[in-house]
């Protein structure tokens, strides 16, 4: 137990006690000087100020791309669970190459994705126009294409990590009760109604969350593919936390800011917890 409480104490507890105490201080760390200002850096987030103009964007923004990343991020790889839990010719090769993307950095994959989706150079609008469909689609610098973009790179890179934690859970689920179900006359469908989705109810839970949080902690895919762009619509909360504090060196400012939105992710994961905990005991 020991060694577990002391990585959690300079992983998780440490760095949290420094965060509350930078976002007390006016912390610049260029100069020697760091006044303490109270509660100044939280009230500035909500009185209306250029600061707090920017922030809320930034946390509309990363609001947006969790509501539109997160359903496909959970049912798609349910889907291919769903199909590689079946035997069939090539199962073993098919899950590696659904896996393999997850194994590349953000870095690759955002210089990657920023060459297929550029409107000008980019393979995706040079290959829609081969086939006589538009091709000056606005993928990283016009909405709504920005985000189907952002959605699309990062549903292909991260799907196949969620794919094997269905499927891990797939397989934990006991072939006698879908035995009963079919001796019950329960057709594919109401199998997985009543017997799949049940069982995989703490699964689901649990890809639910980690899809959140990744979705609202989304930084390198939007900085590399579209740099906020159009204008500043897809510039996400730890991007402008990130430009605020290691570009603007205001790191008071910045700490408060991850405080808040940490507050956001907290209160929405305990709704979460509610929510699927009391489903799973009805």
């Amino acid at each position: 137990m020991a060694p577990y409480l002391l990585l959690f104490g300079v992983f998780v507890l440490a760095p949290a006690i420094s965060a509350i105490w930078i976002s007390l201080h006016n912390w610049d760390y260029l100069l020697p000087a760091k006044p303490f200002t109270g509660l100044d850096n939280y009230l500035d987030l909500f009185t209306g100020s250029a600061t707090a103009e920017l922030f809320w964007d930034s946390i509309s923004a990363t609001a947006q791309f969790t509501i539109y990343s997160v359903p496909p991020l959970v049912l798609f790889p349910l889907g291919i669970a769903l199909i590689l839990n079946k035997k069939f010719p090539g199962q073993r090769i098919f899950r590696a190459i659904y896996f393999a993307p997850y194994v590349l950095g953000v870095g690759v994959i955002g210089i990657m994705w920023r060459y297929v989706l550029d409107p000008n150079v980019g393979v995706l609008n040079f290959y829609l126009g081969s086939l006589g469909l538009p091709a000056d689609i606005p993928w990283t610098n016009g909405l709504p294409w920005a985000w189907i973009g952002l959605v699309g790179a990062t549903v292909w890179w991260t799907a196949g990590f969620n794919a094997v934690i269905f499927l891990a859970g797939l397989q934990g689920i006991p072939k006698d009760l879908y035995e009963a179900a079919k001796v019950d006359g329960a057709t594919g469908w109401q199998s997985f109604r009543h017997v799949t989705v049940p069982q995989l109810r703490p699964v689901i839970l649990f890809v639910l969350m980690i899809t959140i949080l990744a979705s609202a902690n989304m930084f390198g895919q939007s900085y590399l593919i579209t740099d906020g762009a159009p204008g500043e619509s897809t510039r996400t909360a730890i991007m402008y936390i990130t430009e605020e504090g290691l570009r603007n060196f205001r790191m008071g400012s910045a700490a408060a800011m991850s405080l808040v939105l940490a507050a956001f992710l907290a209160v929405i994961g305990f709704f979460n917890f509610r929510i699927f905990g009391r489903g799973g005991e009805d």
